[in-house]
């Protein structure tokens, strides 16, 4: 089988780069051992929430000290046209998810336990709960539903540093009587899917709801019909409905990822799920075919362009052995930000800054993983999201939005000098 370009991993990373080579009529194949880490996050892009301590108010303006501070990040290879064409991109593309915001502005959105998290971009169902503006807040939550507790969120969110004022108080609900017992995120998704818990939902908060209180709820107003049930709710409560995200499964994340993965399946590309690479073959320094290996079978994908977008320590894509050695897992590429041998590896503070944190995947300017002189090991291979050396994600709360970027640059990569702009939207 011949493809114009293989990607490795089937999370944010690796899905924006296939559809972005995809809608320029490649013909691009995805290979992954799993779904990647979309059903574990929000769903919600993170450019750049925090510089040190400091919460970032605008992405655009904090991209310049990142960099000063961190000259090997991630941000440092992809332009801030790229990374602000790549958000516009992303809400173009997922229209149907309603995502908006931008580089310039972060929107803040109440966590499950009332931390105010800022992000870049939002879906529709929780942009309601945006807190930069103040206001009063209803979380309700469903009682069996363990993951949200409404009176937690409640009393931190009135506590927490905002920009304007907050009041928040809680509701909890009795479910149903055949719905009781303990509940998960997906039966209820597909009970509101169905249309079985929707107009429960409204008599029980008839005449619940104060004057200008949003109403915050779980994120799980369904799978497959959430807009149209957040519609119906704001209609006939006439109130701003929103979800706050909560504990994996993520429910938002699994609704991303079959937009993207129904997206790339009607343009044509191939989805290859529960396998791995197990070797390439190169010439002349370029990959020329890949080797993937599932249950049944091992077979040889051709391939001009590779994309590696396997994920850093949490997801495989590096792995550290007994004697503290990283290795990356899939073409075994040098790994950067690694302490020298002696060194010390971890510190005894669980959020003190770890040594291992920024370790991955040195790249040029073209995405491509570079060996220990800065020479692309391979000129046709590239990389693209967590695998990338000089980030430290969970504390600047930029996962997410370095995957879109550098997913989008990575294609761009490929594509050069003949990529163009491309509108249209997941319909």
């Amino acid at each position: 089988m011949s493809y114009d370009t293989l990607v490795v991993g089937a999370g944010l990373a690796g899905l924006t780069t296939a559809l972005r080579l995809t809608e320029q009529g490649q013909k691009v194949v995805i290979v992954a051992r799993g779904v990647g880490a979309t059903h574990l996050a929000p769903a919600t892009v993170d450019v750049l929430g925090y510089l040190g301590e400091e919460r970032v108010d605008s992405p655009a303006s904090a991209l310049t000290t990142l960099l000063t501070d961190v000259p090997g990040h991630p941000y440092g290879r992809v332009s801030r046209q790229q990374i602000g064409a790549s958000l516009e991109w992303f809400c173009r593309r997922l229209e149907r998810l309603g995502y908006a915001g931008g580089l310039d502005h972060n929107g803040l959105f109440p966590t499950a336990i009332g931390v105010a998290r800022p992000s870049a971009l939002a879906p529709r169902t929780m942009l309601g709960g945006d807190l930069r503006d103040g206001g009063r807040f209803l979380f309700v939550g469903l009682r069996g539903f363990k993951d949200f507790h409404p009176s937690l969120l409640a009393d931190n969110l009135a506590h927490a540093r905002l920009p304007a004022p907050v009041t928040a108080r809680a509701l909890e609900l009795e479910p149903p009587a055949e719905r009781r017992g303990d509940l998960s995120g997906r039966l209820l998704a597909r009970r509101f899917d169905s249309g079985e818990l929707t107009d429960w939902l409204v008599r029980a908060l008839q005449g619940r709801v104060e004057a200008e209180e949003r109403v915050g709820l779980p994120p799980v107003l369904g799978l497959r019909r959430a807009d149209e049930t957040l519609a119906d709710l704001e209609n006939r409560l006439e109130r701003h409905v929103f979800e706050v995200p909560t504990l994996p499964p993520s429910i938002p994340g699994m609704r991303l990822y079959d937009t993207l993965t129904a997206a790339l399946r009607k343009a044509g590309a191939r989805l290859v799920i529960n396998a791995a690479v197990v070797g390439a073959q190169a010439h002349d320094g370029q990959i020329e075919s890949v080797q993937v290996a599932s249950a049944a079978t091992t077979m040889s994908y051709r391939t001009h362009s590779v994309v590696l977008a396997s994920g850093g320590f949490a997801s495989g894509g590096l792995t550290l052995d007994s004697r503290g050695a990283a290795r990356e897992t899939v073409f075994d590429l040098p790994v950067a930000g690694v302490p020298e041998d002696g060194a010390t590896r971890f510190v005894a503070g669980y959020f003190d800054a770890q040594p291992l944190s920024r370790a991955g995947v040195a790249v040029d300017d073209l995405l491509r993983p570079t060996d220990r002189d800065g020479s692309p090991v391979y000129r046709n291979l590239h990389a693209a999201g967590a695998i990338l050396a000089g980030a430290v994600p969970w504390k600047e709360k930029s996962g997410t939005g370095i995957s879109v970027a550098t997913g989008y640059a990575a294609a761009d990569a490929i594509l050069a000098p003949s990529a163009v702009g491309v509108s249209g939207s997941i319909g």
